[in-house]
């Protein structure tokens, strides 16, 4: 009898210890009864105020989702990204996210994470690879911001009689951005044959790096009317160089840029900025949303482009105050 009583016990105790077992594992998890989805995620870096704003909408969204998230920051680095996915591969996460630092390079490394059965969502920016290799890219249109930027241009300076000079700063070479809005821009501005680019140069996306480079066109080229930036942190830094040179950003040379973050948003309130194409950092929701579709099997479309729009100063100073990045 006694035996019998210990039996007992022990299989109520084992039944126990699995019950609580299975519970911790559940907890937080997408649905009743399954594992909590594990998400890769691979991030260019911290190059720049939107990449910031990125990051943090990454990381928020995937804790309001319940999305286990493992974070990996490559410092600009395509070696750095192909090692994090690998790392993904061989942790048999549920999907792996990443933002590419430039365009080509990954077929071996997709095909790696395939084999393994692992989806791939690609966002803000796209890989010039098979797209069999990845489920759905998330984010702009890099050539439609370019062609916005440019259209701006055309219209301000429609009834030019003389040359307008241009300089280009562009974003990190071989990047999808940095390739894709020098088309749409310099598609547009090709209809005015006064809009010249006199000179072109990778910033880097950096702030940094735009002054750097903006002081050295600046002593190269005298005569500058406007400035093309492919971001706005490069655009600060060009701004930087114009004060520093004497002449006053927004008036002496105007100053066209992409993204809108705040402190691109507060130049063009001040009049510093002429005009803003904006490209939201704010992702979170739509890959989470993706991520959760994609595991649970469920068809997603190929190409999701975020919805966005354009500011000018009187739009940059209502938009401000409520400005989230």
């Amino acid at each position: 009898m006694f035996k019998r009583i210990l039996v007992l016990a022990a299989s109520a105790s084992l039944a126990l210890t699995m019950t609580a077992c299975g519970s911790d594992k559940d907890s937080g998890g997408s649905g009743s009864g399954s594992s909590k989805i594990v998400l890769g995620f691979s991030q260019v870096g911290a190059e720049s105020g939107w990449r910031t704003a990125n990051t943090k909408s990454i990381q928020a969204s995937a804790g309001t989702a319940g999305i286990e998230l493992k974070f990996s920051d490559a410092q600009q680095k395509q070696e750095n990204q192909i090692a994090a996915i690998r790392s993904f591969i061989k942790q048999k996460v549920d999907v792996i996210g990443f933002s590419p630092v430039v365009v080509t390079g990954w077929d071996a490394v997709l095909k790696e994470a395939k084999a393994a059965k692992i989806p791939v969502v690609l966002t803000d920016r796209a890989v010039d690879s098979d797209p069999s290799l990845y489920v759905t890219f998330i984010g702009s249109d890099f050539v439609e911001e370019g062609k916005k930027a440019g259209q701006w241009l055309v219209d301000e300076y429609k009834d030019a009689k003389e040359p307008v000079n241009i300089i280009q700063l562009e974003g990190t070479v071989g990047s999808a951005p940095a390739i894709d809005r020098k088309k749409g821009f310099e598609e547009v501005i090709g209809s005015n044959p006064n809009l010249k680019v006199v000179a072109s140069q990778s910033g880097d996306f950096t702030r940094a790096k735009g002054k750097e480079v903006m002081q050295a066109l600046l002593k190269a080229n005298k005569d500058v009317d406007v400035l093309f930036a492919h971001n706005d942190d490069m655009g600060l830094g060009a701004m930087q160089a114009i004060e520093e040179a004497g002449l006053t950003p927004g008036k002496d040379i105007k100053i066209v840029t992409i993204d809108a973050v705040k402190d691109g948003m507060t130049a063009l309130s001040e009049g510093k900025f002429n005009y803003i194409v904006e490209c939201s950092p704010l992702l979170g929701d739509q890959l989470m949303a993706t991520v959760k579709k994609v595991k649970a099997g469920e068809t997603v479309e190929k190409r999701i482009v975020t919805v966005e729009t354009v500011f000018d100063q009187a739009k940059a100073k209502e938009a401000l105050p409520t400005r989230q990045y």
